[in-house]
């Protein structure tokens, strides 16, 4: 069935309309469009696995379901195809046998839970939990959620990359070794057309939440998220060890 877009005034703000073939108005509002169980659909739930690409550590599975959680593991030995990084990560989603895109002039919203243990710890360098990327091989991440050392303290931030637009960043080490749960908004737009929020909470405490407006969230061609665990070998802090990270409850919606 066809739809066409409209808007009424509600107060000072405008809400979009969906008008079907028959002429139903409906209010725009955030659709489920994929909600994997780590237990049944388990990796079929994303494009792509990217587990030791190198095959740096043979006969070790580092991506993997464990009961009703994605686990990533990384140890020190393990190496990218670009041996100045480590990179195990799962990229995309699918569902219906379907890859789930985004494209520009769209609004998404991904919501799950993380745990982050003591041994996974900022760095003075990149370690990045999740990316935005265009697909293909050599293209720089959009966005992306990494755990950072600024000014000698552990951090975990929101940035785009285009012009480096820290969108959010909150102390790391109270939200350690235990479940929290986050939540990304980006619009997807060119030049200063995009919008990212970024939300961290812990229980019933919300710890930031904050957007970023006229930021540049495309690349072309379409965007996908990225999970897992990326970083580089060049921290000069010591923080670098045998680690892993937790998701879990993965949800990603579409604003229509």
């Amino acid at each position: 069935m066809e739809l066409s877009r409209r808007s009424v005034l509600a107060g000072a703000a405008a809400v979009p309309l969906l008008l079907t073939g028959g002429g139903v108005a409906r209010a725009a509002a955030w659709q489920l469009k994929w909600s994997p169980q780590a237990s049944s659909t388990g990796l079929g739930a994303f494009e792509g696995i990217e587990d030791d690409r190198a095959d740096s550590h043979p006969g070790v599975t580092h991506i993997y379901p464990s009961g009703s959680d994605y686990r990533f593991d990384m140890h020190t030995r393990d190496r990218d195809t670009s041996t100045d990084r480590q990179r195990n990560e799962v990229a995309g989603m699918r569902s219906g046998g379907q890859n789930v895109n985004l494209y520009a002039g769209e609004t998404w919203r991904f919501t799950y839970s993380m745990f982050i243990p003591g041994s996974l710890k900022a760095t003075t360098t990149f370690t990045h939990i999740m990316q935005t990327k265009k697909p293909g091989t050599g293209t720089s991440p959009v966005t992306v959620m990494s755990l950072r050392r600024i000014g000698g303290v552990e951090k975990i931030e929101f940035v785009v990359i285009q012009g480096n637009v820290r969108v959010g960043a909150v102390d790391l080490a109270p939200l350690r070794n235990r479940w929290i749960d986050t939540e990304v908004e980006i619009k997807v737009g060119d030049g200063t057309a995009g919008r990212v929020r970024w939300v961290v909470r812990d229980g019933s405490s919300t710890v930031i939440d904050t957007t970023r407006s006229g930021v540049d969230t495309w690349l072309g061609d379409r965007l996908r998220p990225k999970w897992g665990i990326y970083r580089s070998l060049g921290d000069t802090s010591g923080s670098l060890q045998n680690c892993y990270l937790l998701l879990r409850n993965l949800k990603a919606y579409k604003f229509e």
